[in-house]
């Protein structure tokens, strides 16, 4: 078992204690649930790692000349250099790992950790770590307390009409007791699945020897296997409702708050939307990110479908089961971010036809000759559909749950109802500023880089080097990238170029003051007369980005981590319920441009794909580009889970952009002490992580920002946090906020 491995059911285990120490007699089932999944857990890791259960040895697996190229593709030749020997050094044993029904390796990003605890744990920690900040909450407020802190301008939370209806406070907490089963339901089926594939692949296993990148389980024909797969979901439901009757029936509390609706439509949406993800996001998961992003996915499902039946059947619900507070900040995320799932859902045609077109040569195309005009057509249909989906179907929903107003309308006078009439509109201006400013530079920036990358020789210039010139390492291209984005890239490369060739730089001659000037020559046209003086500006920039070096792959992505605290601080500090609307307001934009992206939508997707892959890194090798999705998810996570105070409101922004960007800083300057022989993480680079963030929240409680706090366990919950960002090889973005936050719950730090 691996050090993250400990670390992870270390965490479960301390929030397995703070149920049973904070529960009657009755709730001390959900204790007796997380204990079971820990027990299931820790016997399967034993079982798959013990070499008497050890699956028939596979052929080596042939490697594609491609996949070895993209594989530890960086900025830095040294990194690629480290991470492709120690990857040589320390062969990973996929056979070990663990698969969701009817899937092969090669459906997950490459890792040497397949992330099963974070898979399986990370879920129920979150879980109880929500369920025991509201057991305090209940503990020390009234019934008619509110359990946002005083700094949430948000109206009071929905609460059902009846006489035995429960208050806000009442309801949180029970829902959040249905939380908690509810992940050990979705654990429970995960365990099922890796369980279950393993011995079906021991069965094939034995007749059959296949590479070890296959399965001989599992068929090649994508027809069959999904049948399969459907086949097992079924009957996969079908046991977990009958297991729920056995509990009912022998009295047992396990999954008690959960209904026969509630297992039947988590049990079928976790393990469809398994698949999707898995098959729609090729090679762009390990198992525990797959796991996470199911599970939230299927919260956010769940909240819905319950927001929905209290909407119909109002008389017969208690109370609303939703997981945080039922005000109209849950109303519109589940308005914006499952409701920009349907959309991609409702017109999949129009997007796959929108990619296949574009992918086709046009020697295999039927009418070639039309492929811009009918890549033209259906990004029309894609765009009128977001339109009439979004006002129609999306928008009666949510004026339905918000009692009859109409959320445009209510949007608008929200804004002007902040501590002051301007401060909304004011933070709305600062970040579209920040957004549009970032964008323009950086597409600036990429796209001379990409002019002047040294694919091909070029003609050395005068009074310049062609041995100092800055070389430009390209970031790893997406096995996605198609044809369609490249050949659009290349014709505005191609002329640019053409345009500014004739520029050459030579010596002039000392001017007045005795200083010799290298100043280019400026075109001639064929009249003889000179350029106009904006193509001159043109040729002078040409030449300045010549000599500017270019950020490498790392810097650039730390930049967008240093933005997200420029420009989330201060929301959060200021407003942090409209803060909490706009992360899911950005989330569903991010979830557009990725459709216009993946699906090469005329005449937005080649640009978007273009730019977002120079920040692409070896954990960006799938269809889905995923990294944005997830530094936004991990700063918006602590705002989501509606924390008792100001200080866990901050724990995203202070992991990812303080912590993390300080982590690799300093372990690239300064590391020299490696956490283990297979991991580039220096204890150095943990260090900074520490100090940075526990520095940033003492200066957050001297500007008044945040409330006192123990500094003492502040500190601990951090270095934990720091010693997992090091040891584990799953998405920092999406692991650490969340973890930070429970383990800051759970310790108790306020």
């Amino acid at each position: 078992m691996t050090s993250c491995n400990n670390i992870t059911l270390k965490a479960i285990l301390m929030a397995l204690q703070a149920t049973w120490n904070y529960s009657d007699n009755k709730d001390n089932w959900i204790a007796c649930e997380l204990a079971g999944i820990i027990l299931l857990s820790i016997i399967y890791l034993i079982w798959t790692h013990l070499a008497y259960f050890s699956l028939p040895k596979a052929l080596p697996a042939k490697r594609h000349s491609s996949q070895s190229r993209h594989r530890y593709r960086s900025s830095s030749p040294q990194v690629n250099r480290r991470s492709f020997a120690i990857f040589n050094a320390f062969p990973v044993r996929k056979d070990d790992f663990g698969y969701v029904w009817m899937t092969v390796p090669k459906n997950y990003r490459d890792s040497t950790d397949d992330g099963v605890l974070t898979a399986l744990f990370l879920g129920p920690l979150i879980s109880v770590a929500c369920l025991y900040a509201s057991a305090q909450q209940s503990l020390s407020l009234a019934p008619s307390g509110n359990l946002l802190p005083a700094s949430w301008l948000i109206e009071a939370p929905i609460i059902l009409h009846r006489p035995d209806a429960y208050s806000a406070i009442e309801s949180v907490h029970r829902s959040r007791h249905a939380l908690v089963q509810l992940s050990s339901l979705t654990s429970s089926l995960l365990l099922v699945h890796i369980i279950a594939s393993r011995v079906y692949e021991g069965y094939h296993r034995a007749r059959k020897t296949l590479p070890e990148s296959e399965r001989a389980s599992v068929p090649r024909r994508e027809w069959l296997r999904s049948r399969l797969y459907i086949i097992f979901a079924i009957l996969t439901s079908l046991a977990a409702l009958g297991t729920k009757f056995g509990f009912v029936y022998s009295g047992v509390g396990i999954w008690r708050d959960l209904s026969y609706l509630d297992v039947a439509s988590v049990a079928t949406f976790y393990q469809a939307t398994l698949y999707m993800a898995i098959r729609l996001a090729h090679h762009s998961f390990t198992l525990g990110e797959l796991s996470f992003a199911t599970f939230g996915a299927t919260i956010l499902f769940t909240e819905t479908l319950h927001v929905t039946i209290a909407r119909i059947w109002p008389v017969t619900t208690p109370y609303m089961k939703t997981f945080r507070l039922p005000n109209p900040l849950l109303i519109f995320q589940l308005a914006l971010i499952p409701g920009s799932i349907l959309v991609g859902v409702l017109l999949a045609p129009l997007l796959y036809l929108s990619r296949h077109i574009a992918q086709r040569p046009l020697r295999k195309l039927r009418f070639p000759e039309e492929k811009q005009v009918h890549r033209r057509f259906l990004a029309l249909g894609f765009y009128l559909g977001v339109a009439l989906i979004t006002g129609g179907l999306i928008g009666m929903w949510t004026r339905w749950c918000l009692g009859g107003r109409d959320p445009w309308l209510w949007t608008i006078f929200w804004i002007l109802e902040g501590e002051k009439k301007w401060t909304r509109p004011l933070l709305l201006a600062y970040w579209g500023a920040l957004a549009c400013v970032s964008v323009a530079g950086w597409g600036r920036q990429l796209s001379r880089s990409r002019k002047y990358r040294q694919k091909t020789s070029f003609t050395p210039v005068s009074g310049m080097s062609t041995d100092n010139s800055t070389q430009v390492h390209q970031a790893p291209f997406s096995p996605s990238a198609s044809n369609f984005a490249t050949q659009t890239a290349s014709q505005p490369d191609q002329n640019l170029s053409s345009s500014n060739n004739a520029v050459q730089l030579s010596n002039a001659a000392p001017n007045a003051l005795g200083i010799q000037l290298n100043l280019p020559t400026l075109p001639t046209l064929p009249n003889g007369q000179n350029v106009s003086m904006s193509t001159v500006a043109t040729d002078l920039l040409d030449a300045a980005d010549k000599r500017m070096p270019t950020l490498r792959l790392n810097a650039r992505r730390k930049f967008f981590h240093a933005l997200s605290v420029i420009m989330f601080v201060p929301g959060i500090a200021i407003d942090p319920a409209f803060t909490h609307l706009s992360f899911s307001v950005a989330f569903a934009i991010f979830t557009f441009a990725e459709y216009l992206r993946y699906f090469a939508l005329y005449p937005f997707g080649a640009a978007i794909h273009v730019f977002l892959t120079e920040f692409l890194d070896e954990k960006d090798g799938g269809t889905a580009i995923l990294s944005h999705f997830y530094l936004l998810t991990g700063c918006a996570s602590t705002i989501w889970l509606e924390g008792p105070s100001k200080l866990l409101g901050f724990t995203g922004i202070l992991a990812l952009g303080v912590g993390d960007a300080m982590a690799s800083i300093v372990g690239r300057r300064i590391g020299r002490t490696r956490w283990s022989a297979t991991s580039l993480k220096t204890v150095e680079g943990s260090v900074a992580f520490t100090l940075s963030i526990v520095t940033c929240a003492w200066l957050l409680r001297l500007c008044g920002l945040v409330e006192p706090f123990d500094t003492t366990r502040y500190t601990v919950a951090v270095a934990i946090t720091a010693v997992l960002e090091a040891l584990s090889v799953q998405n920092d973005n999406l692991t650490l906020p969340w973890y930070m936050w429970s383990m800051q719950v759970l310790m108790g730090v306020q």
